[in-house]
């Protein structure tokens, strides 16, 4: 990941923890703080560099979770990692992080080792036009800045706030810069698209995440992924003012690079019932920011 915001790191109180002190410049955020899978990738990288100083590096994240608790803002934020388990096969760390003294954010990863075992691919990738048929999607950054470090391109004909009949979108994305896609990347992937309820809805309201949980397959364990991958999101289920969304993202190939879950609050829509806005509206592309 960029490490760009990364003021200081240090050892923390314990064998296994240490610290870290991370400003997130705007260009990382979505509608009114920091962009939620950016935070989860910045963790996901302190507990890798955590857990590798005691000589695991042979071993890939599988899982990696992240609570929400509140916006982070440009304001350095104090990020703590501890190495949990070390076990011969599988280790688990957990990360905390507070902004000016209040929490903001906390989980934890499960990484393993490979060993042989069965191969399953119970969900493969759609069939979608290729991605040099597609046209680049432009969003408002005004609204939502991260997303000009990336290159959005709708694979289907459904666009956000388009009335779709199904809540789910579907798009190639890749880095503007060209990074490789490593485990940290994948999870940006994994919440770049808005909430999917957006296919359905014609205008926007807010939908911010307060869970994120992102499940790795094996693709990665030899090394980062090139250029695109395609992603989509769908909500599986929405009702009491929370949704469940899904999502998947492949590689070119059809090779799985993870699926990742969120629970997210839907808020009152407080626009007037006659004010509609269309996919290319400033208004089309409310992301979640982090928090509540």
């Amino acid at each position: 990941m960029d490490h760009a915001g990364v003021v200081r790191v240090g050892a923390g109180r314990g064998r296994g923890e240490s610290v870290r002190e991370i400003a997130v410049d705007r260009s990382w955020w979505a509608w009114a703080g920091a962009h939620g899978g950016h935070l989860a990738a910045l963790a996901l990288d302190a507990m890798r560099d955590t857990l590798f100083e005691r000589s695991d590096a042979g071993r890939s994240v599988r899982t990696v979770n992240a609570h929400f608790l509140r916006p982070v803002d440009d304001r350095p934020f104090v990020l703590a990692t501890t190495v949990e388990h070390a076990g011969r096969g599988t280790s688990v760390a957990s990360f905390r992080a507070e902004q000016a003294g209040d929490p903001v954010l906390l989980g934890s990863a499960v990484f393993g080792a490979r060993r042989p075992g069965p191969d399953q691919n119970g969900g493969p990738a759609p069939t979608v036009a290729p991605v040099e048929a597609c046209a680049p999607l432009e969003l408002p950054v005004e609204l939502v800045p991260f997303t000009r470090r990336l290159e959005i391109r709708p694979a289907t004909a459904t666009l956000p706030l388009s009335g779709a009949a199904d809540a789910e979108l579907t798009a190639w994305i890749r880095f503007a810069d060209g990074r490789p896609l490593d485990a940290a990347a994948v999870v940006v992937l994994a919440d770049a698209l808005p909430p999917a309820l957006f296919a359905r809805w014609t205008r926007p309201r807010p939908v911010p995440s307060a869970e994120l949980t992102v499940h790795f397959g094996d693709a990665l364990d030899e090394g980062p992924a090139p250029g695109w991958a395609l992603v989509r999101i769908r909500t599986e289920h929405a009702g009491s003012g929370w949704a469940m969304d899904d999502s998947a993202v492949w590689t070119p190939d059809g090779r799985l690079l993870a699926l990742g879950r969120q629970a997210r609050r839907v808020l009152p829509d407080s626009a007037p019932a006659d004010t509609p806005a269309s996919p290319a509206s400033p208004a089309a592309v409310a992301t979640s920011s982090a928090g509540s």
